[in-house]
């Protein structure tokens, strides 16, 4: 199970029991968007090959709100 933590700078990961973080700048760069219109679901799958995705993808911007 991948964890994934939000905050305005970026994103902390724990992945296989291994934790990084991911930046704002690196996650805006992978997916060609501003980080606040990145959702939850396209940051998992800069993660993982084929996540198990369930429910609706969220922006980050409704994250943090």
């Amino acid at each position: 199970m991948t964890v994934l933590s939000f905050d305005q700078e970026g994103v902390d990961v724990v992945y296989e029991g291994t934790e990084f973080r991911m930046e704002k700048a690196l996650i805006e760069e992978a997916t060609g968007k501003d980080y606040p219109d990145v959702t939850d679901h396209e940051v998992l799958q800069l993660i993982e090959a084929n996540p198990s995705l369930s429910g609706e993808p969220q922006r980050i911007v409704e994250i943090l709100d």
